[in-house]
């Protein structure tokens, strides 16, 4: 089976913009990426709609596409970076431009959850360490079935833990905290940007509800590795801080 990776990046962003140009270590943020998904994969891609990303990407010799700047979602943004590409990978791995640590351990794991022939899109999820976490609304918790296939993405803390102190669900629950870190098999991906919006992603603001609700069946890998994602200036300082610590 082939995979491929495509990293989605936009040079315009509400909190930071130019983030994917930030830099970290000395080197841009999209050059993290872009460098740990060709060293687990072998093809990796930038998809943007902005020329000084494309011509950053080119420069430090990675592989980029022009897209339109009109996209809702960086999945649309991919699926027209295949178009152009025109790959024949059977699996489209979907990195975040803003994770420059993300890791080898975890494209190797949603790899894997294509073995099973009932996966149309994978993804994966770490168990939260804290309550505190837990009731974060911008961390999206996970339910899935015993087969590891999603069974619902909720902002709100599912499930809820009848009888028990809330400071206590912890220790009842092995709550899953969802890391957006997809990936698609090359007609799946086609299909689902076809989609309408749903009400349940309307309502949560969350994208894969919508695919859930049309009956895709998206299945779950575990990860220990948390990542770092870049959304504001503090946190390129805070990954600046990680960045020396794990080169210690």
């Amino acid at each position: 089976m082939k995979f491929i990776a495509i990293i989605p990046a936009r040079y315009a962003s509400t909190r930071f913009p130019g983030k994917p140009l930030a830099l970290l270590g000395g080197r841009p943020v999209i050059q993290h990426v872009y460098e740990k998904a060709f060293t687990a994969l072998g093809e990796a891609y930038v998809a943007t709609d902005d020329q000084r990303i494309y011509d950053t990407v080119v420069g430090f010799g990675g592989k980029a596409v022009m897209t339109r700047n009109d996209h809702k979602s960086g999945t649309d943004r991919i699926e027209e970076a295949c178009q152009i590409i025109g790959t024949d990978a059977d699996v489209i791995i979907n990195i975040q431009g803003d994770e420059p640590f993300v890791h080898a351990s975890q494209l190797d794991t949603i790899q894997h959850l294509f073995d099973h022939p009932q996966t149309q899109i994978g993804t994966l999820g770490k168990h939260f360490e804290s309550i505190e976490a837990v009731m974060n609304t911008n961390s999206p918790k996970i339910v899935t079935d015993r087969n590891g296939f999603a069974l619902y993405f909720s902002r709100s803390v599912i499930p809820y833990v009848r009888g028990k102190e809330q400071n206590d669900w912890l220790t009842h629950f092995p709550y899953l905290k969802h890391l957006g870190i997809y990936a698609y098999r090359r007609n799946i991906l086609h299909e689902i940007t076809q989609l309408p919006q749903s009400s349940l992603e309307i309502a949560e603001s969350l994208e894969q509800l919508r695919w859930l609700e049309n009956g895709y069946r998206i299945r779950v890998g575990l990860t220990e590795v948390e990542t770092v994602g870049i959304d504001t200036p503090e946190d390129l300082q805070r990954a600046e801080t990680y960045l020396k610590d794990i080169k210690q």
